[in-house]
């Protein structure tokens, strides 16, 4: 089972690219590797081997809250008062300091500089017999996004938060169950996509099959996913609310081109997120779609990257235009978004030395001037050029001619809904639920002392640090 988890970690990859685990259990014993580095740097053949069992659990984790550190890679083993188990978690949850300190008091021993541990801990503490009773306890507590994976000696259990602001899915597989983030990672396995856990739902999977509760806390129609993974972080070829990522990209495209049109001969997309995009607004502008820039395979998502200065590497690295294509025309280039501003002035400028004579930018988002809470690396106002420049302004700054984005209406007609149902925080600064201004990526960071391993158990909790029901 490991070894397809490995598989299906590799089909996520794009979902983080600083640290890789997997957990798995022959239904007596759980066995952990985990470390920094992408799925394929981490696991060997003999590590593979070593994780003997017919379940296991996986995780890549991008960082929202702590530093790309050894330890705070996952899956975490958990001891509680009386339960162990492996622990994964996507998302980012914003009173995690506070739940932090209060475990503190309880006697629970932190190791990470993570929210995901504050998570974890407070499952392994929380009353109740069953899991559908510790997540209710949980949801009650936690504030922000996260969609869990965790295991037991015998079975899986999948949490995605009551807010649904990170994807989660169920498979299956011959005679099992597979949960994952997006339902490419189904696809790569070979197994048959079931359908996406609602919004505070706790799914346990055992050897008496699948049960299914949702949180009574739960608001009716309280589904907020965050629209960034329509936009940008989903594979296209995953299912999100119900629809193919790819075709939500290209009407986001088709919307573009109504809401920016301008004369050119030749629309290119930014690879590999923006080329959906590109593709939809073609269609719409009736202006050939061409292959312009060339994308090499090998070098990670420059967004998610843990630094700037990683970042303005990876974007050298990352793309070579093809001249003959672009040479001598007008060129409209469409991407998915601008964050920070590294990657757009180096494309433009790419472009241009190649020979396109004119560069028309247009990008399938609205500009985001709001830092993000739930689990995408933008913390602070400074790092996001839309919240310090003007449309005018960002258009200046990377060189182009002109400059269109989506407006958040538009965006909205893409997705195809007119209500709230997506978190659009980012671009309106209106979240689903109160957030502060901004928040620090190092705010647990103490720094902790590290585990000898990232295989030993995490906070051996005694029975008296037991929380108690409110």
């Amino acid at each position: 089972m490991a070894r397809a988890t490995f598989f299906g970690l590799h089909a996520l990859q794009h979902r983080g690219q600083e640290s890789a685990g997997i957990a798995a259990s022959d239904g007596k014993n759980i066995r952990l590797h985990a470390d920094l580095g992408l799925v394929t740097q981490v696991f060997r053949e003999e590590d593979l081997q070593g994780l003997t069992g017919h379940i296991a659990i996986g995780h890549n984790r991008y960082s929202t809250k702590g530093a790309p550190r050894r330890y705070n890679a996952q899956p975490y083993l958990i001891k509680g008062p009386d339960i162990e188990f492996a622990f994964g978690h996507n998302g980012n949850v914003i009173n995690a300091g506070e739940l932090r300190r209060e475990l503190a008091e309880w006697g629970v021993k932190f190791k990470t500089s993570s929210d995901s541990e504050v998570i974890a801990h407070l499952y392994a503490n929380a009353p109740g017999q069953t899991w559908e009773e510790r997540s209710a306890y949980c949801m009650r507590r936690l504030k922000g996004a996260y969609s869990l994976v965790i295991m037991t000696a015998s079975e899986v259990i999948g949490v995605r938060d009551p807010l649904g602001i990170r994807p989660l899915c169920i498979g299956t597989l011959h005679n099992g169950y597979v949960l994952a983030s997006e339902s490419c990672a189904l696809d790569n396995l070979g197994a048959t996509f079931e359908r996406e856990l609602e919004p505070g739902e706790t799914v346990v999977i055992d050897e008496t099959g699948v049960r299914s509760s949702i949180w009574s806390g739960t608001k009716k129609n309280g589904h907020s996913m965050c629209v960034f993974e329509q936009i940008y972080i989903s594979r296209p070829d995953s299912i999100l609310a119900g629809r193919l990522a790819h075709t939500a990209r290209q009407d986001m495209g088709r919307e573009l081109a109504k809401l920016h049109p301008v004369d050119a001969d030749l629309v290119i997309g930014v690879p590999d997120s923006g080329i959906s995009h590109a593709t939809g607004y073609s269609e719409a502008a009736g202006i050939p779609y061409g292959e312009g820039l060339v994308k090499n395979r090998y070098v990670n998502r420059t967004f998610i990257e843990p630094d700037q200065s990683m970042r303005e590497l990876g974007v050298r690295l990352k793309f070579n235009p093809l001249r003959d294509v672009i040479e001598g025309k007008r060129v409209i280039v469409v991407d998915d978004s601008i964050v920070r501003g590294t990657t757009t002035p180096r494309i433009v400028s790419m472009l241009r030395k190649a020979g396109a004579i004119e560069v028309h930018v247009r990008i399938s988002a609205p500009p985001i001037i709001a830092t993000c809470h739930f689990g995408v690396d933008m913390s602070t106002l400074d790092q996001l050029i839309a919240a310090n420049r003007t449309v005018e302004e960002i258009c200046e700054f990377i060189g182009a001619d002109t400059l269109g984005f989506l407006d958040v209406e538009h965006l909205m007609n893409a997705v195809g809904v007119s209500d709230n149902s997506y978190c659009r925080g980012c671009f309106t600064g209106r979240y689903p639920i109160p957030v502060q201004l901004e928040m620090s990526k190092m705010e647990l960071e103490e720094p902790p002392e590290p585990p000898e391993s990232p295989a030993s158990p995490v906070s051996p909790q005694p029975a008296e640090a037991r929380i108690e029901a409110d």
